[in-house]
């Protein structure tokens, strides 16, 4: 039995199993935010990437190394390359996007659209044909989220480049994410993945933060909860169920909950940092519930 047949056979035999990934992905996804929130203030968006990629892989080291088939060079490098394309430039664009003042809330909306860039790219690469009703599901996710993100919405004065490099690095990603679930020939289990992205990501993390400076972490009370944060929720949740569900699911399903993750921003925004929530965003969410319901529904 092929690899796509036993992930099918996997998800029918358990239709609950796709409702819970998908709301630890909407979580894990969402919760990027409140590490960034919390240690941004003492540390330079490229230091506390290359925190959070390298303690990630380093936790991850000795069970990829016990755990699992062993690691052939080959996929080595072809997951070296997914830790460039889906942690080194989608991550990092987006910093170095938001340190060359492009507005925060245009960055969100962009990344956001991660979803629709997927299901364009996935019949031509993956042969995942997106029904009529997917398609209408996908334009209403979409004008959901405009609707959570008008608020926010600016266009501010940093150079045209970095603009450019937002769209870029969702591309990357989007890129990234249909290749994975192209290829059926590594069997290579999901946390030696993640082992070596996250360390291939840290070396070239690390070398962005030493142009800048040390590669000291700040001993600051906030930069230790936002790095916690940012790896045990916001890299091993949300990266581990986005590559567990790819393996089970239509990519374009599984990227449809990404959808979801502007409001559920706003909610942990509301829970921790008592940030207003608004009418629209209500609205905004409830629009988006249907279109990922739509796309993402057999």
């Amino acid at each position: 039995m092929t690899d796509t047949a036993l992930s099918s056979a996997t998800a029918s035999r358990h239709p609950l199993l796709w409702p819970l990934l998908a709301a630890l992905l909407i979580i894990g996804w969402s919760s990027g935010f409140v590490g960034i929130r919390y240690a941004n203030q003492e540390a330079s968006v490229m230091l506390l990437l290359f925190w959070r990629t390298l303690l990630s892989g380093l936790i991850l080291l000795p069970f990829a190394l016990a755990l699992g088939p062993r690691m052939s060079m080959r996929a080595i490098r072809d997951q070296a390359l997914f830790g460039v394309m889906a942690v080194f430039l989608y991550l990092g664009g987006f910093a170095l996007a938001i340190e060359q003042k492009v507005p925060t809330g245009l960055v969100a909306l962009i990344a956001d659209l991660l979803p629709l860039a997927i299901a364009v790219l996935s019949q031509p690469v993956l042969g995942e044909r997106l029904s009529s009703r997917q398609w209408v599901g996908t334009v209403i996710a979409v004008i959901g989220v405009l609707i959570v993100s008008f608020d926010s919405l600016n266009f501010g004065t940093a150079p045209v480049w970095a603009y450019g490099l937002t769209v870029g690095s969702m591309l990357v990603f989007a890129v990234a994410s249909v290749l994975y679930r192209r290829r059926k020939t590594q069997h290579m289990q999901v946390h030696q993945s993640l082992c070596i992205q996250t360390l291939t990501g840290s070396v070239l993390f690390g070398l962005c933060a030493l142009t800048q400076g040390s590669l000291a972490p700040p001993m600051t009370r906030d930069f230790a909860i936002g790095i916690a944060w940012l790896v045990l929720i916001a890299t091993f949740l949300a990266y581990a169920v986005y590559y567990t569900s790819l393996r089970l699911f239509p990519v374009a399903k599984v990227s449809a909950a990404i959808y979801l993750s502007p409001p559920v921003t706003m909610l942990w925004a509301w829970m921790l940092f008592s940030e207003p929530l608004t009418a629209a965003m209500f609205a905004g969410l409830a629009v988006t519930l249907v279109g990922v319901w739509m796309t993402a529904r057999n």
